[in-house]
């Protein structure tokens, strides 16, 4: 059954077809949530709050075929709003480790680079790369225009480009932020 079938079951008050649509995108949420915030039980309270609010309000979505970018949009807003709640203190033990100087190129752990972006653009490259999505998905999903979603888009590219630099011997480097 595909994910329009699912919402439209959905809408029409089936449990088993919201539970369904939810096990599909567990997981793409959780790592678009842990990207934002880091810390595995504001990722729970997301994660929670995100699904009670699909539930409650899948009737009201007019186009089964946007569920992704709506389901998305709840996401990234209720880890906006953990942020927002967030303590301007940093514990110690929250600072990132800085990644060993690596030699080999296979080494590179391409995840850990775009941890490191900041936070608007890890997110448009999470959504890219990562869950597939167009810029015109990403736009609406990020309530920006396309123009700013490109824009966040070179932007990232540009500091992933920077922290992969060849050095002398021709061997690539991880610089760390």
């Amino acid at each position: 059954m595909t994910d329009e079938e699912l919402v439209l079951r959905a809408r029409d008050g089936d449990r088993d077809a919201f539970v369904e649509l939810m096990r599909r995108h567990e997981e793409a949420l959780h790592n678009m949530a842990w990207s934002m915030l880091r810390k595995e039980e504001d990722v729970a309270d997301a994660m929670q709050e995100t699904v009670f609010k699909a539930y409650r309000s899948v009737a009201s979505l007019r186009e089964a075929q946007f569920f992704r970018t709506w389901i998305f949009r709840i996401l990234i807003n209720e880890c906006n709003s953990l942020l927002r709640g967030r303590s301007r203190t940093v514990a110690v033990a929250d600072f990132p480790v800085a990644a060993a100087q690596s030699a080999a190129y296979d080494e590179v752990d391409m995840r850990d680079a775009v941890d490191r972006l900041e936070s608007k653009q890890r997110t448009v490259i999470i959504l890219h790369y990562f869950e597939d999505l167009s810029v015109a998905q990403m736009a609406q999903t990020l309530q920006v225009t396309e123009s700013a979603v490109k824009t966040r888009l070179m932007r990232a590219r540009t500091a992933l480009m920077k922290k992969f630099q060849s050095n002398a011997k021709g061997s690539m480097n991880y610089e760390s932020i």
